[in-house]
This record gives C-alpha cells, structure tokens and sequence, in this order.
C-alpha cells in the first residue's frame, strides 16, 4: 500500500475554491454530457489517467458511476480527486463533476 498523502500535500495539489465559484461550475456542468463512466473497475490505473487526461484538455469534466452504491460513489470520488489534483465542486445521484484549472490559462 502507498504511503498516505500528508494533509499539507493536499492542499497544495487540490485547487482551492469558492462557495461562489463552485456554484458557477456546477451551472456549467449540467449542460455537459457524462465524458467518463466509472464501472466495476472503480478507480484503476487506466480510469485516473482518463480522467487526468480529460481534465487537461477540458477542465471540468463530468464522470457517471454506474456499478457503485452510495458510500463507494463517496470514496471514489474522494480517490480520484485526489490521484487527479482535482476539486469535486459537485456530485449528486451517480455523477459527479470534477474541475482542475487549465495549466495554460488558470482558469
């Protein structure tokens, strides 16, 4: 098992929002179709590079769970906010909506 991620180590890798601006990008995301569906595989190698793969070309990227109950829809949103140094701004039902800036622009 890796070694756990120090605190301090996750407030540097996750962005850093707003009440506010979660809000403005869970209204953009509703419009947005679910890019990348998480399966029995949960958060495997192949499903974390998708997803970083996804945010570096779109920034916020709406994923849907479709073999999950509540708890692990929890925990595997938390997994990949985390492999990914990405915020989760929203997840309701089976979705769950996860932004990192763009490197490029910072927004």
């Amino acid at each position: 098992m890796k070694d756990p991620v120090q605190p301090a180590a996750i407030s540097r890798m996750t962005p850093t929002l707003t009440g506010a601006e979660k809000s403005r990008l869970r209204g953009r995301g509703q419009t947005l179709e679910a890019a990348l569906k998480i399966g029995r595989e949960g958060a495997s190698e192949s499903v974390v590079q998708s997803l970083r793969d996804l945010l570096a070309a779109h920034a916020l990227v709406k994923v849907r769970f479709t073999a999950a109950d509540r708890h692990e829809r929890a925990t595997l949103t938390a997994a990949l906010a985390l492999a990914t140094e990405s915020a989760c701004v929203g997840a309701v039902g089976a979705t769950a909506l996860f932004y990192r800036p763009s490197e490029t622009t910072g927004s």
